[in-house]
């Protein structure tokens, strides 16, 4: 019998040499479809009849959370290396994503003993400062996600973040039943930012007053909606709130006079309040 290596298994080795040199995120590529969120924003979140805001059915999100943290540990494996070469559409689907997934697994680690998200603390235990989870490489949180990286001047400069993320409240925009994916991103933060304001429960024109109620929102974030220029992706900034008035005035007011008057800018602005209330479906 010969004693010489079989050849076969001197290829089976090298390959497996080599393998080991790959690292993990080479050797599992993320997908950029966020199919996984997809589907369980499909089969826990439920629309209003009139198509304008969402709620979260968390407890049957609770007996999928198995799938939930499979996506959130594949969001969690990316690191910064491998982020930095995507495309800047690509980067934001990410974070926008894993934002809103990991506040779904936020809030089903109390569920259903809380009533609002507020209910972790603003002080000790505030949901958004606590770094529960790893992403790109290192321990994160939510506003470090939001605050320190899509608001973050030069990165993305696109006030729409604030429709992009959801903060589990009856206040916030909805959350879609899609995952934000690439190559449709612009046409799907669009989507949600007519639909928020068309929910005139959270924006309206009055016509018995003559005033522009937007939701609170808008205030505190008003210096993101009136940067000027262009987002990276060309989505226009705002000299004043009075400007975003005007250019969605369609669906803001419901008659074309009402609209006329939003156009003309001078319509005085009032916040509504936001409610914290937990968006959930039941």
């Amino acid at each position: 019998m010969s004693h010489r290596p079989c050849f076969a298994a001197l290829l089976c080795a090298a390959a497996v040499a080599l393998l080991a040199l790959v690292s993990p995120e080479a050797r599992a590529q993320f997908d950029h479809t966020h199919a996984a969120w997809t589907a369980l924003l499909q089969k826990h979140v439920r629309v209003a009849p009139d198509g304008n805001s969402s709620r979260v059915d968390y407890k049957s999100f609770a007996a999928d959370r198995a799938q939930l943290q499979a996506y959130l540990k594949s969001l969690s494996a990316v690191g910064a290396d491998e982020y930095a070469k995507w495309s800047k559409p690509q980067q934001y689907a990410f974070l926008a994503n894993a934002y809103n997934a990991f506040t779904v697994e936020k809030i089903l680690t109390r569920y259903p003993n809380l009533k609002s998200i507020r209910d972790f603390g603003l002080v000790f235990g505030n949901p958004w400062k606590d770094r529960f989870f790893t992403l790109l490489g290192r321990p994160q949180h939510l506003d470090g996600i939001e605050h320190e990286t899509m608001r973050a001047p030069g990165v993305f400069d696109d006030p729409r973040v604030h429709v992009a993320v959801n903060c589990a409240s009856i206040g916030c925009p909805m959350l879609g039943r899609q995952a934000f994916t690439a190559d449709r991103l612009d046409a799907q933060l669009e989507d949600l930012m007519r639909r928020f304001l068309s929910d005139r429960t959270r924006n309206r024109y009055d016509p018995q007053t003559k005033t522009l109620e937007l939701s609170q929102l808008f205030d505190w974030y008003a210096d993101d909606f009136k940067k000027g220029g262009k987002s990276f992706l060309g989505y226009p900034g705002f000299a004043s709130l009075a400007d975003l008035g005007a250019r969605y005035a369609d669906v803001l007011a419901d008659t074309d006079a009402d609209r006329t008057a939003l156009r003309a800018k001078g319509a005085p602005i009032r916040f509504v309040e936001y409610d914290w209330s937990l968006n959930d479906a039941k």
